[in-house]
């Protein structure tokens, strides 16, 4: 098979139409490996070709030193996560802050704050901050709506900016398989880093609720709902309450030492090396990781049995299975490895740098990686499905055509994660309205406008950026945010102002 042909486009093209057609991202992501492989050997002999695929490509990717460094440290983050939302100290944490809430623009100022400590876990932040906050918005007659807007842009945003995390580890992952297939001399840490200040949509949807509770600015759905929790109205819905543990002696503590612990072990093992001024290797970075993920786990265990809340034993059980929750992830990263691969040895990224070359706009790129990355995570609920799509397609193609390559990055992660929050389907959109006490379809509704309007001030500044890729366009998407909410909210009261009049 010739090395550019569009035949070797038919694996990607697979993963998407499945993926998206079932929702699925490991059904299209297994299919399109599948149908890969058979295109490299034989079509006529199915069970070999599942041999082989096992052999030589699934196990190939195990058997990888840093694939298998990034297994054994999303291990290591999946067991501590699990520990703190089963300690019962987020909701400590979170009633600490509740203390000097008095206001209606504090209360969601601290589950705002809230939402960013808890930086740890992304499906934790709407379990913990939610029903902590619940109440006291309540009581407040701030709208539950409020609450899951205001925790489901705290928990995917903030987190997709922490390099350090699950999110980053996973990022960092797909990106250095791109980079060495290749051959880029750029690693891992040192793109992730240089891409966060493109990372735009993140930044706008983590900024917008400090800036309308401050201003009171208010828009579309959510202004009426406002305006109905104001009169006693509280808009809920059937919660199914995920089981989160609680326990009356669980400390505040429970948060902030096992992360104290966690930079401490970092600085003691990386500081010395020269990091984070010095570039570190890899692997030593990952090790470092897992160590302090680790170190800050028995600290977290040994405080939990200091305190009456769990036995050393059942701390450790909470730990070995939030280890195996970990598993789907694993699977995703090991077959969107092979992808990238197989479609290596099929010619794709050749063949899509090839046709790029001949007449693609390289200022483009960013601007469709983010539409794109939007369709795809929209369609299936998943950013991280997303991710693991785009990045061989964006990657090779903004190598092969000079097109801006932390822009277009920070297009498939800002993308990815504008289409999860627009997503109805969304795992964090469905535990934050849970968590809130909101009605699924209310959060879908009240917090869409907002969405959008953070997606179309991204969309503009990465039309900008494939021009001039500068860090200052962030700034002035966060400027442009602000006049135009000021704008939108106006017109809202005046329009409201007429129809009452």
């Amino acid at each position: 098979m010739e090395p550019t042909h569009i035949s070797s486009l038919i694996p990607i093209v697979i993963t998407l139409l499945l993926a998206l057609g079932t929702r699925n991202v490991v059904i299209g992501l297994f299919a399109g490996v599948a149908s890969g492989v058979v295109m490299l050997n034989d079509w006529q002999h199915p069970l070999d070709n599942f041999g082989i695929l096992v052999k030589d490509h699934l196990v190939g990717q195990l058997t990888d030193s840093y694939n298998a460094g990034v297994l054994v440290l999303l291990v290591f983050i999946g067991g501590f996560v699990a520990l703190m939302e089963q300690s019962g100290g987020g909701q400590a944490f979170a009633r600490k802050v509740t203390h000097w809430v008095s206001t209606k623009c504090r209360a969601q100022v601290a589950a705002w704050l809230g939402g960013i400590v808890i930086f740890f876990s992304d499906l934790g932040t709407p379990l913990i901050v939610g029903p902590v906050f619940r109440p006291l918005f309540d009581k407040l007659k701030i709208s539950r709506q409020k609450l899951a807007f205001i925790i489901d842009s705290t928990a995917s945003p903030v987190a997709i900016l922490v390099p350090f995390i699950g999110w980053g580890v996973y990022i960092m992952s797909l990106l250095q398989k791109e980079f060495n297939a290749l051959e880029l001399p750029l690693t891992d840490w040192e793109a992730f880093i240089s891409a966060i200040p493109f990372q735009f949509y993140a930044v706008l949807a983590v900024a917008i609720v400090p800036l309308i509770a401050f201003k009171k600015l208010d828009f579309g759905p959510m202004a009426d709902a406002e305006r109905a929790a104001e009169r006693g109205d509280i808009a809920s819905g059937p919660i199914e309450q995920q089981t989160l543990f609680h326990h009356d002696n669980a400390q505040a503590s429970f948060v902030w030492a096992p992360l104290l612990v966690m930079a401490g072990v970092l600085a003691a093992m990386l500081g010395p090396l020269g990091f984070p001024f010095e570039k570190v290797s890899g692997s030593v970075f990952r090790a470092a990781l897992s160590t302090a993920y680790f170190m800050a786990a028995m600290t977290l265990i040994i405080l939990m049995a200091a305190y009456g809340v769990r036995r050393v034993t059942d701390g450790i059980a909470v730990y070995l299975k939030g280890m195996s929750n970990m598993m789907q992830v694993a699977i995703v990263l090991i077959l969107a490895w092979t992808l990238s691969s197989v479609g290596k040895d099929l010619g794709a990224a050749a063949y899509i740098a090839e046709q790029a070359q001949s007449g693609f706009p390289a200022w483009l790129v960013p601007a469709v990686a983010f539409l794109l990355s939007a369709i795809i995570s929209f369609a299936t609920g998943s950013s991280w499905g997303t991710f693991a799509i785009m990045f061989p397609l964006v990657i090779p193609t903004a190598i092969a055509i000079d097109a801006p390559l932390y822009a277009c990055i920070g297009a498939v992660l800002s993308g990815g994660l504008f289409g999860d929050h627009c997503s109805p389907i969304s795992e964090t959109t469905i535990l934050s309205s849970t968590g809130s006490g909101c009605d699924q379809f209310e959060h879908f509704r009240t917090q869409l406008p907002y969405a959008l309007l953070n997606g179309s001030i991204a969309l503009a500044g990465f039309l900008v950026a494939g021009w001039a890729e500068s860090p200052l366009i962030l700034l002035a998407a966060i400027a442009t945010q602000l006049v135009l909410v000021i704008a939108l909210s106006r017109w809202q009261n005046h329009r409201l102002q007429a129809t009452t009049a």
